[in-house]
């Protein structure tokens, strides 16, 4: 705040406690005496035959008003309520927060700080890990990932032990720290509107899918020479990329033939968002060991 606007703030303030200070005050005196008649003490004002009377505040009533004006001053001198001046207590709203984060950390650390050391695995053993893993997956993840962890169209399904970055506990730890950036380019410009569908049917072919087989083979000439530095030559991806198994029948956008065709031809790009800066470490761990014992359910049903 300028000095200008901190003067103008602080003498409005005073002003106005000024104002009412003598204005309570001053109606402490009875301004019509009448000697000869004391019952006729009144203003002179009559509304609707009700006469006014010139009496002050009782005093219990005026005791309150001064009692809030000397606390007024008191919290005025203490706190920041004056433009730029700090009050005597240096009191800031920031502080106040970062004593607040300390009693909060102080508090969490003994429950969760004792998961800091542990590997993941062994993380997900512990039941009671694994209920706060839940909750903390609950308030932060299943907005996208969904309640369970099956994952939403665009956004993976975490319970079906298909990575695209891969799934150990140093993978999944450094997917939630650091974030993911995922792009598949657009391949319309560069292969073409019968490109596209040809593409399109030969993934269709991989996954065993309905498809026109002529189209495919002209497809699998496309996609060996545009698409194979990513999904790789048997089109079963690369985790170093982030580059999905197009051959597991596992879709974040859907199998519909409009659907692999518009992510051929306009692309798509997923930004899965660090958690470092939003979660404590202990936590993180917590909802990795989560993660990490969703995917087993499946292999140990298997």
């Amino acid at each position: 705040m300028s000095t200008f606007w901190s003067l103008w703030v602080i003498v409005l303030t005073l002003a106005n406690l000024a104002l009412i200070t003598w204005v309570l005050f001053a109606n402490r005196k009875v301004a019509v005496d009448d000697q000869a008649e004391p019952e006729n003490n009144t203003t002179g004002h009559v509304y609707d035959g009700i006469e006014e009377y010139d009496n002050p505040l009782p005093r219990w009533w005026f005791m309150l008003f001064v009692a809030t004006l000397l606390f007024t001053a008191a919290y005025l001198a203490v706190y920041p309520g004056l433009g730029n001046f700090k009050g005597f207590g240096d009191w800031t709203s920031v502080g106040a927060l970062e004593k607040q984060q300390e009693k909060a950390q102080a508090k969490f650390s003994e429950n969760f700080g004792q998961y800091l050391e542990m590997p993941i695995e062994q993380i997900a053993e512990d039941r009671e890990a694994l209920k706060m893993g839940a909750r903390i997956f609950a308030n932060n993840c299943a907005v996208c990932h969904g309640a369970d962890g099956g994952g939403n169209f665009g956004f993976p399904n975490l319970t079906d032990n298909a990575w695209l970055y891969g799934g150990t506990p140093e993978k999944i730890l450094e997917t939630l720290n650091n974030g993911r950036q995922g792009m598949m380019p657009p391949q319309g410009p560069v292969i073409g509107e019968e490109g596209v569908k040809n593409v399109a049917e030969y993934v269709l072919s991989l996954n065993g899918l309905e498809h026109n087989a002529e189209m495919a083979a002209e497809g699998q000439k496309v996609f060996g020479t545009v698409c194979m530095a990513c999904h790789g030559a048997d089109g079963k991806g690369n985790q170093a990329l982030g580059a999905p198994n197009l051959t597991d029948n596992i879709w974040l956008y859907g199998s519909s033939r409009e659907q692999i065709q518009h992510t051929i031809r306009g692309g798509r790009q997923n930004v899965m968002p660090a958690q470092d800066d939003k979660l404590r470490e202990d936590k993180i761990r917590l909802v990795a060991a989560y993660v990490y014992s969703l995917s087993r359910q499946e292999d140990e049903q298997q």
